[in-house]
């Protein structure tokens, strides 16, 4: 079993509250940053583990690849598990 990393698409699961001159940004009520608007467009600053690419917000996740190892020391000429 190995620890992949993969990074996610939660654009549809961000929840935005409007803040001052800010909109304050969460994940399953979970803080997860802010966008501000500047004269440039938007601004997103976001806790680690998270980044904005193209006005979609993504999240790094830690997966597990490979086999399942359900069952360890088996004997399989004598069939049992």
């Amino acid at each position: 079993m190995v620890l992949e990393k993969r990074r996610l698409d939660i654009t549809d699961r961000v929840v935005g509250k409007i803040g001052q001159n800010q909109v304050d940004l969460f994940l399953e009520n979970e803080p997860i940053g802010r966008m501000v608007t500047t004269r440039q467009g938007n601004e997103y600053e976001l806790n680690n583990g998270f980044e904005e690419e193209e006005s979609k917000i993504y999240q790094f996740v830690d997966i597990t690849t490979g086999p399942d190892q359900k069952y360890v020391d088996c004997d399989d000429e004598n069939g049992w598990c």
